[in-house]
């Protein structure tokens, strides 16, 4: 068995005195895990860090087992987001839902977004939303997504600026304000085309985006939300506006 594919890693992991297992997600196969001989080398090491984008040769004599890779370099960003602890909690939590994707079962577009969303991991005013919306093409992807064309109640297409937790439906100006204090925020972004959004804006979203993805994703599993996503937060909410 062999297949090539490009991939970005999300974890590496020492296996021996000299190996390590990476997991890289895929933009054919998926969430992929293998061998890396060697992978504690000198040469290898730089490579193999969270983020970076590599060509990947997998290996194996038959499907269902471990198998090997080898790993090219594509784009080498880790070095240079693990200086910076804000981008560096982008990554860890982009990498963390990353593996909750199932294994080997391709999801060429939450790859494509992640490639976008690492793309721009250098300008702290744009990847946060990028990375909100990556988080909502997530849920979209595993069956969970939200719908933000109408009001839950009414059905218009105007004035939306709530999203019940209830049903992940958008709810309007009128129907949602006797209920506002049950209702989470839907930030304008989220219905827009741009990249870049106001801090209270992304802050709205990654809670929104967190509550639909710990109740579908995390609590079902019996396991923690990523807490770099509450750093990421925190620092947004510190920042000036």
């Amino acid at each position: 068995m062999e297949w090539r594919d490009e991939g970005v890693i999300l974890s590496v992991r020492r296996h021996g005195e000299t190996s390590a297992i990476a997991e890289i997600l895929t933009a054919g196969h998926g969430r992929a895990m293998g061998l890396v001989r060697g992978g504690r080398s000198r040469q290898q090491r730089p490579v193999l860090q969270a983020g970076n984008a590599v060509q990947a040769v997998w290996r194996a004599r038959l499907e269902e087992q471990l198998g090997t890779f080898v790993l090219e370099p594509m784009d080498l960003r880790a070095g240079a987001i693990m200086e910076e602890p804000f981008r560096l909690a982008g990554l860890a939590t982009l990498a963390g839902l990353s593996q909750l994707l199932p294994e080997r079962e391709p999801h060429p577009r939450v790859y494509e977004a992640l490639r976008v969303v690492l793309d721009a991991i250098s300008d702290d005013l744009v990847w946060p939303a990028l990375l909100v919306r990556w988080e909502m093409g997530l849920l979209d992807e595993l069956g969970f997504g939200l719908d933000l064309s109408r009001c839950a109640a009414t059905g218009v297409r105007e004035g939306l600026i709530f999203v019940s937790p209830r049903s992940g439906k958008a709810v309007s100006a009128e129907a949602g304000a006797p209920f506002q204090d049950r209702l989470f925020p839907l930030p304008a972004f989220l219905r827009e085309s741009g990249v870049a959004a106001p801090a209270a804006d992304i802050i709205d979203g990654l809670k929104l985006a967190a509550f639909f993805l710990n109740r579908h994703l995390f609590e079902p599993r019996g396991v923690p939300f990523p807490e770099q996503q509450a750093w990421i937060i925190r620092t947004l909410a510190e920042r000036p506006h």
